[in-house]
């Protein structure tokens, strides 16, 4: 589970946005960087193909043969034109998914993983109270307006496309332009074009979805990856989505860049004893989307547990991290010299952060 994360601190005025409600997100920490009217609940149209996809490869197999069933047959909206008993690689119609926004294919999705739309809606409802999105429900897996209980909000759905980022199949699908699938008894295949124009439009860009509705309006969420560092923003009944999409995006890598706050390998204590020391070092490094004026209320302290040492991070008091720490055994003057080699170490990085 993602530990709380700290509100953002105040600084340079955020980018107007044309979405009614938004939301900025650090896919590997799941930190909030930016936020309007995030909590307000809200139509998704397609955006709710993301949880679809999540839960069919975490509950289902990508190698399964799906068999389209006649609910699925000529589902209005978007389509990649399923035929009656056609028999597809379930990996195949999550692409049709994902690409073309197929809502014959969710439906065929959902009935082949979940047994019925009811017993799909039941997964998904599960997997968003395990990942956190305490204020939406779902009655459906494609999205279009036909129930007033499907909801989700600007924050949930940003958690959302986090937690479905960290899977390499997802990952996959959605940073794909154009895919080939097979269309059984045709003498071609599918040709599947992304509908979601950032992965063209924008540097880095490597996902997500797209999503429209007469009642829900334009809906996007997107993600991009610079230097090391993943973020998503998700924009709900966003007039220019696509603009609103790629400003926040410039404001979170320019304003929260990934600061490496703890190396590995690094010394951060140590336990005076009557033949030396006892020293605390670092197992891993730490890393976390900090804006400048954050970086100097970040706070260190050495835990020492029965199961074993650990680092706690705090920001504004608030934890965001912990990390595993190794101990050594040193004599006196090892750990002189070990404590000014890590305490030079510590000066030089800080003044090349602030060059």
């Amino acid at each position: 589970m993602m530990l709380p994360q700290p509100t953002i601190a105040a600084g340079p005025a955020l980018p107007p946005v044309s979405a009614e409600t938004a939301a900025l997100i650090d896919v590997a920490t799941g930190r909030i960087l930016a936020e309007k009217q995030a909590d307000r609940r809200m139509r998704i149209a397609s955006l709710t193909k993301i949880m679809t996809a999540i839960v069919a490869l975490e509950e289902g197999n990508s190698q399964d043969i799906v068999t389209t069933p006649n609910s699925a047959y000529g589902k209005e909206g978007s389509s990649i034109y399923l035929k009656r008993g056609e028999k597809m690689k379930m990996e195949d119609m999550l692409y049709g998914l994902m690409l073309r926004s197929g809502n014959d294919a969710a439906v065929a999705i959902a009935e082949h993983v979940g047994g019925s739309i009811e017993g799909f809606a039941r997964l998904m409802n599960e997997k968003a109270e395990y990942i956190g999105m305490h204020s939406s429900h779902f009655t459906n897996p494609h999205g279009l307006d036909d129930s007033d209980n499907h909801y989700s909000t600007a924050r949930d759905m940003a958690l959302l496309t986090a937690y479905a980022l960290r899977n390499p199949e997802f990952r996959k699908i959605v940073s794909t332009q154009v895919k080939y699938i097979p269309w059984e008894e045709e003498q071609w295949d599918r040709k599947l074009v992304n509908k979601n124009k950032m992965l063209r439009l924008y540097k880095g860009a490597d996902g997500v979805k797209t999503g429209y509705t007469k009642l829900a309006k334009r809906c996007l969420s997107s993600s991009a990856t610079r230097n090391g560092q993943q973020l998503a923003v998700v924009v709900l009944n966003a007039p220019q989505d696509w603009e609103d999409s790629m400003k926040w995006l410039d404001y979170g890598f320019s304003q929260f860049p990934r600061t490496e706050v703890i190396r590995a390998g690094e010394r951060v204590g140590e336990d005076k004893r009557e033949d030396g020391v006892l020293a605390y070092y670092t197992k891993q490094a730490f890393s976390y989307p900090l804006s400048q004026e954050e970086k100097s209320r970040i706070e260190k302290q050495l835990v020492r547990n029965i199961r074993g040492p650990f680092l706690e991070i705090r920001l504004d008091g608030k934890l965001i991290g912990r990390v595993a720490l190794t101990i050594e055994q040193e004599t006196v003057a090892q750990a002189i010299g070990n404590r000014f080699t890590s305490n030079l170490e510590s000066f030089f990085r800080t003044m090349l952060e602030g060059m």
